[in-house]
Parts: C-alpha cells; structure tokens; sequence
C-alpha cells in the first residue's frame, strides 16, 4: 500500500512540476540528485506557490487538510507559498447517503427516521473530515430545525495511513534536503496530527461550541447555535440550524440593510473580547465558516461555525499580546523584548541588546504608514520570524492566533478598507494590563482568594494547636521557653520599679 501511494505522489508531483522547484532551489542538493536521476523534472509555467496547492489538492482530502494547517506555520514558510496554501477550501465529495445511515444508526442504534421528524439527505456542506445535513427534530424533543454533522466513515484507517506516509516523507526530506531540518517537517506532521484527532472527536467539537456560546450569551454581536447535547456522539453533533448569509457576500449584506462598517468593526471585537476576555478563540475564522443574520432582532450579528479547531491562551499568552502589541505602537522596543525574556522564551545567554535591535529594524518602518493601515497580524508575524533567528521557540497557540488575526484583517478590511484595528484593540489592551496591575487586579485577587480564605481561617486554631503537637513542635518548645521566660522577668522588673516608685512618693509625702 505504501509503495503504490509513493508511486501516486511521485506522479503527481511530476504532473506539478514540484521535482523541478527542488532541482531548481539546490541544484547540488541529495534530494534534486534524486529527482535528476529519476528524470521527474519538467517545465511548468505556474508560479510556485500555486503548484503546490495543486499538488496537496490532487493527492486528496488528508493532504488539502495538511496544506491549511501548514499555511498557519507562516514563521517558517516563505509568503507566497503561506498565502497560497491558505486559499485551500475543503470542497470534496460527498460521501454516499448509505454511507449516512448507517453512521447515524451506528451512533444511535436506530434509523435517522426514528430520532428526526425530516432528514435531507443532500449535504449543505462536505468537507475532508465531515459533512453537514439539514433536519429536524421529532415532536417529542421539540420539532427544532437543526444542523447534523456526520464524520465521515473508515476514516480513521485512511487517515492513519496517509499520517504514516507523510511522516516517512517528511524523514526523507530531512535527510535529503539542506533546508529539511530547519523547517522541522516531522513536527509539523506531528502537530497536524493532533489536529486531525481533535477533528475527529466531534463530542470536543460540541464542547467548543457550548464554551462558545456561554461566553457570548446575550452578546450584541455574535451567534453560537445552541448544541443538543441528548443526540451528540464522537461521529454524529446536532445543532441549531442558523440562517443567514456569508460573510464574503458583500453586496447581499448591504441590500439586506446590513452595514458593512459595523460589521468590520464587530469581527474586530468579537476576536479581541475572546483573546483578552475569555484567553479561548475561534481559530478557524475563514469566509466559509462565518455567515451574518439579516432577520429580524439578530439582524446584523456575526454567526459563527465550525468549531473543530479553537485556540486557547494562558495568563503569560495574555500578557506577551498586551504588552507587545502596546510596546510596539509606543515604539518601546526594550518592551517587546522584556515581554519575551518573562515569558521565559529567550535562551541562555541571548544578546538582549541584539534582540531589541533586529526586532527595532522590522518595526520601524512599519511607522511610515497610518495605523490604519498597519496590519496587526503582519506585525506579529514579522516578530515571530525574528525571534527564530534568535532560537525563540514561539508557542504553538500564539501562531494559531496569528493566522487567526490574518484572517480576521482580511475580513474587516473586505468589509471595510478604512478599518483602524489599533483604535478598536486599545479599548482591550487597557483594560487588561489595568485588570494586571490596577485596582482591578487586587479585587479580583481578594474574589478569587476569599473562598480559601473564608475555609482556612476558622480552622487556624485547630492547626495550630495540631502543629505544637506534632514532633515538630518539639523545635519549637524551646523558643516558647525563653519567650515565657523573657515575659517573666519582664513581670517582675516592672513590679520592682513600680515599689520603688509607691516607696520614693510614701517618703516624699512623709516628709
């Protein structure tokens, strides 16, 4: 099996000319050798970029799946091939209605015509891992419309297979290729992996949706279905059924009554309230995944799906965002540097003052533009790919949210070409660096304390006379012993000078 898959790469990447870039990029390279002794090699008038794209789009659905996440490794891949890669859309073929019912009757031990009133068996959507049908549900659970994704079936042998087959490939490229171990191509395949096995579980898909959905309740600018919990499985997840229309649907949004300015402008917020708020963001935010209500009292309010990949940030994420992207419209490069040594990402024995100098040279220029038209994503992106030449290791999630920042540019600007991020982001970053070191900061540290001090502080006394009895405590007798002592002849000097004091005023008085 893996000989005859080796044979299919090999031919399509001849069909893409993919051979030809390597002999062309290191022609004294082992690995375009290799390409020169199997004669691969061939013109090929498309640009680079698109070839590859292609070539991931042929090999099939694991592979197109592998090119998105790469396209979010832009610290390491050249631009063009970044951007190239990020236009992958997951448009394959549907799987077979059979194929459907007999997912559903194997999560539910019965026919879908048992658990919803009306099933289309025509997807509205179908991807490399999953596909979307439209339902609804019976009387009895509340005749809903819903959404019903249904993981695709046998995946998890194909997926194992091409997993297998990219992490040999990804070995040979090491090998073979000077540049193959500086791009880590084994990581990445073992980072693409952990994906993939989150998007199979698609229970943790409805957990992030139901997280979701709790941090936005009652919000004014986004929608999360509600997910029905009594029908979700590891391959089967309900949901509300939303309406609305794509968001790349510009000219439909305005004749609906919908204006794109607030719109752009909510995206932004919508995405700084879930990464300084919440520290848990949407990190799959492409057109295709968000959609806008034109009805009634939802009317202009962003709708988000898909929840398969999400990020999350911890305190020290928080405060790395906060403090460069505050530092870096300051022009405080000293800042943007500290902000790196306290999250403990800078090694030993790094030039601090070297580091504050590159990183200088790549924020400047950015000045001579209007901060309108600064892109924040650009801005991290740069940052993170000079830190790497200095050996910082850039976290995994802060990358997630870098690509996920693009995409969020992307679409504001789409929406509107005069979007000024900083003035919507200032709002968040002061709030959070005043929740850190501000009066906030000690009221939340008194709420979240005040539980363990409100349990610990009746039983002080217990604790302490536990403690005295304890072998420990035999440490401590002495001390107690000299402190008794102390207080005795204390006692007892205070009550000599106090007859000598009675006795002087007897005499004085006598006399």
């Amino acid at each position: 099996m893996h000989l005859l898959r080796i044979i299919r790469i090999f031919s399509v990447a001849h069909r893409h000319g993919i051979d030809e870039m390597l002999v062309e990029y290191k022609p004294a390279s082992r690995l375009a050798a290799l390409c020169r002794f199997l004669r691969l090699w061939r013109l090929n008038d498309d640009p680079k970029a698109v070839r590859i794209r292609r070539f991931l789009e042929d090999l099939g659905p694991i592979s197109v799946k592998f090119g998105q996440v790469l396209s979010t490794r832009r610290d390491l891949l050249p631009v063009d091939i970044a951007d190239e890669l990020a236009k992958l859309q997951e448009h394959v073929p549907p799987f077979p209605a059979a194929q459907v019912h007999a997912q559903i009757e194997a999560a539910y031990g019965k026919p879908a015509s048992e658990v919803f009133a009306e099933f289309n068996e025509t997807p509205v959507a179908s991807a490399s891992v999953a596909q979307v049908h439209f339902a609804r549900l019976r009387p009895e659970n509340g005749g809903v419309e819903v959404a019903v994704k249904i993981l695709r079936p046998d995946m998890e042998g194909v997926v194992a297979h091409d997993l297998a087959l990219l992490d040999t490939l990804a070995g040979l490229v090491e090998m073979l290729w000077s540049d193959g171990k500086r791009l880590k191509p084994r990581e990445m395949i073992a980072e693409f992996a952990k994906y993939l096995r989150d998007e199979f579980d698609l229970m943790r898909e409805a957990a992030n949706a139901s997280q979701l959905r709790r941090n936005f309740k009652d919000s004014e600018l986004l929608l999360i279905p509600e997910v029905y919990w009594d029908f979700c499985t590891t391959s089967v997840m309900v949901m509300d059924r939303m309406y609305g229309l794509p968001i790349s649907h510009n000219s439909e949004l305005e004749a609906a009554g919908v204006s794109l300015t607030e719109l752009s402008r909510a995206g932004v917020e919508i995405f700084f309230a879930q990464v300084f708020r919440d520290g848990f963001f949407h990190a799959d935010m492409h057109p295709g995944n968000i959609f806008v209500a034109v009805d009634g009292e939802d009317k202009g309010k962003y709708i988000a799906l898909d929840f398969g990949i999400v990020g999350t940030l911890t305190e020290t994420d928080k405060s790395y965002l906060a403090r460069n992207f505050a530092a870096f419209f300051r022009r405080d490069y000293r800042s943007v540097v500290m902000a790196h040594v306290e999250a403990g990402w800078i090694p030993t024995g790094t030039r601090v003052d070297e580091f504050e100098a590159a990183i200088r040279a790549v924020c400047e220029p950015v000045f001579d533009r209007p901060l309108n038209k600064i892109s924040f994503g650009k801005v991290l992106l740069r940052l993170f790919q000079t830190s790497r030449r200095f050996n910082v290791e850039i976290q995994p999630q802060l990358l997630m949210l870098q690509k996920t920042l693009l995409n969020v540019e992307g679409l504001g600007r789409q929406l509107d070409p005069n979007l000024d991020l900083w003035k919507i982001a200032k709002p968040f970053l002061e709030r959070w660096m005043s929740e850190q070191i501000g009066w906030r900061a000690v009221l939340r540290s008194v709420q979240d304390e005040s539980p363990t001090w409100a349990r610990a502080l009746p039983q002080l006394p217990r604790l302490l006379h536990r403690a005295l009895q304890q072998e420990g405590a035999t440490q401590l007798a002495p001390l107690l012993s000299k402190l008794v002592a102390a207080q005795r002849r204390q006692n007892l000097l205070l009550t000599l000078i106090v007859v000598l004091l009675l006795a002087w005023l007897t005499v004085q008085y006598v006399v």
